[in-house]
C-alpha cells in the first residue's frame, strides 16, 4: 500500500515576524514539497516579548487589567497568537502558489487535559489534517493549543508549539519533524558566553532532553519525550539558513545511516541563570528528623517546586527558582524556622551519554572550577549530566572552563 512521506516543520515566532520571513519560511517549505514530501506546518506566535502579537505581550496586556486572571479566559486570550500567525503564513503560501489550509488546535484533532496554561496531550485524532495531505494541500497548524474532551480551549505551556509539531508527527508516522528556530541547531555550549561553541551535526534524544532540562531552550523535553518514544528523527535548523542542523535521534542512527556515535564523552555544557539556594540547620532545631518532611510539605502546600535536594543530619540543603525564593522563604518563616537564603546563584552542567560509567569525570569538573577559583555550592549528578551550583557571577566563567577543559570546541 502507497504510503505518504511527510515531514512536520515547526516555525518560531521570529522566523514568522515579517513578510520577509515569511516568504523565506514559504520557500523552505515548497523545496520541501519538490523533494517529494507532504508537509504540515505547525506555527508559533509572531515575535517575543513586546512584539504585539506575541503571547508575552497578551499575557502582559489582561494582567494589566486583572493581576489574577481568569485561567481559562487567559487561555482563550493566549491562543489568539498562534491563530494569527498561522492565518497569515497560510494566507502567505497561497499567495506564493502553495495550497494551504489553516487549523486551531482543535481542528488539528490535538486533545488534551483540562490543565488551562499548562495542559498535556492526551492523543490526537490528525483526519483533517490527513485529508489535507492526502489532497496536496498544506495544512497549517497553530501549536501551543489544543481542546480538552468537553471541547474547552487549553494551552499547553512554555514549548508548546514544540509539543504540538512532534504529536502531530507520530500521529502522522511522520519521516522527520523539523524544529525550525533562529539559531543554527544545537552548539556545545551559548555561543554568546563560549565564542569557540560548536554545532552539533547529530546528538541523541537522551542527551537533548538532559541540555533542555539543564538550562539549553532551543527545544522543549516533552516534545523531544514524544518523539522519542516513537523514534521519528528531529531535526534542529535555522529558518534563516540553509544548513542541515542538528539531527536528534537514537545513537546508532544517523544521516545516511551513518552511526554517530561520538569519541567525546561530553555532548555539551548548558546553565539555568535564575536559582535561589536555601539552607536550614537541622541541629538547631527541635525535633530535627522531622525538618525534612515538615519543610517540603510547605512548599508543596504553596506550589512551590523544589530542586537539587541534600539531606544531611545536621544540614537540609535544596534549590528553588529565584522568583519563588522570597514566597518560600516568607512560608518556612512562618512555620518557625530560619533559612538561610542565597538569591544569586546559577547551575552550570555538562551533558553526555557516553560519560556513564566513566571515572574521573567528576574529578576533571573540579578541577577546571578549581583553576578559576569558582567554589562549588552543591552538585549531583545522573547517567547522562553533572551539575554544579555556583554563585551566579561565576556562572558565565563556570561554563567556559568546562567547555575547556573537555575540549568541546574542538573538531572531532
Amino acid at each position: 500500500m502507497f504510503r505518504l512521506k511527510i515531514v512536520v516543520q515547526k516555525f518560531g515566532g521570529t522566523s514568522l515576524a515579517t513578510a520577509e520571513s515569511r516568504s523565506r519560511v514559504c520557500q523552505i517549505v515548497k523545496r520541501t514539497l519538490q523533494d517529494g514530501y507532504r508537509v504540515a506546518v505547525v506555527v508559533s506566535a509572531i515575535g517575543r516579548d513586546g512584539d504585539p502579537y506575541a503571547t508575552d505581550t497578551f499575557i502582559n496586556l489582561m494582567r494589566a487589567v486583572n493581576p489574577d486572571p481568569n485561567p481559562r479566559e487567559l487561555d482563550l486570550l493566549m491562543s489568539c497568537g498562534e491563530m494569527i500567525s498561522g492565518l497569515l503564513l497560510s494566507s502567505q503560501l497561497n499567495a506564493h502558489g502553495i495550497t494551504a489550509r489553516f487549523f486551531s488546535g482543535a481542528q488539528a484533532g490535538l486533545v488534551t487535559d483540562g490543565n488551562f496554561g499548562n495542559a498535556h496531550i492526551l492523543y490526537v485524532n490528525p483526519k483533517n489534517v490527513a485529508e489535507c495531505l492526502e489532497q496536496g494541500i498544506v495544512p497549517v497548524i497553530a501549536g501551543f493549543q489544543g481542546s480538552a474532551e468537553e471541547g474547552e480551549l487549553t494551552t499547553l505551556g512554555r514549548g508548546g508549539s514544540d509539543t504540538t509539531a512532534s504529536a502531530l508527527g507520530v500521529a502522522l508516522n511522520a519521516e522527520y519533524i523539523d524544529i525550525f528556530t533562529d539559531v543554527e541547531g544545537i552548539m556545545t555550549a551559548d555561543p554568546r558566553i563560549v565564542t569557540n561553541a560548536r554545532l552539533l551535526n547529530a546528538i541523541t534524544y537522551n542527551e537533548i532532553c538532559q541540555l533542555a532540562r539543564d538550562g539549553a531552550k532551543v527545544i522543549h523535553p516533552r516534545a523531544v519525550e514524544i518523539a522519542m518514544h516513537r523514534g521519528i528523527p528531529l531535526r534542529v535548523r535555522s529558518a534563516f539558513s540553509d544548513s542541515t542542523g542538528t539531527l536528534v535521534t537514537h545513537q546508532t542512527m544517523g544521516y545516511d545511516d551513518i552511526s554517530i556515535i561520538r569519541d567525546a564523552l561530553i555532548t555539551g555544557v548548558t546553565y539555568t541563570s535564575d536559582i535561589a539556594q536555601l539552607k536550614i540547620e537541622i541541629a538547631d532545631t527541635p525535633n530535627g528528623r522531622d525538618v525534612p518532611l515538615k519543610v517540603f510539605e510547605c512548599l508543596a502546600q504553596a506550589n512551590i517546586s523544589v530542586d537539587f535536594i541534600s539531606v544531611q543530619p545536621r544540614l537540609l540543603l535544596f534549590t528553588v527558582a529565584g522568583d519563588t525564593a522570597a514566597e518560600a522563604e516568607k512560608k518556612l518563616r512562618d512555620m518557625g524556622f530560619a533559612p538561610g537564603v542565597n538569591n544569586k546563584c546559577a547551575k552550570v552542567a555538562i551533558v553526555g551519554a557516553a560519560m556513564t560509567g566513566i571515572p574521573g569525570v567528576m574529578a576533571r569538573v573540579v578541577e577546571a572550577l578549581s583553576e578559576h577559583d569558582i567554589p562549588i555550592l552543591q552538585s549531583g549528578d545522573s547517567y547522562t549530566n553533572i551539575w554544579c551550583l555556583v554563585n551566579r557571577e561565576h556562572m558565565e566563567q563556570a561554563v567556559r572552563a568546562l567547555h575547556d577543559k573537555f575540549e568541546l570546541g574542538k573538531i572531532n
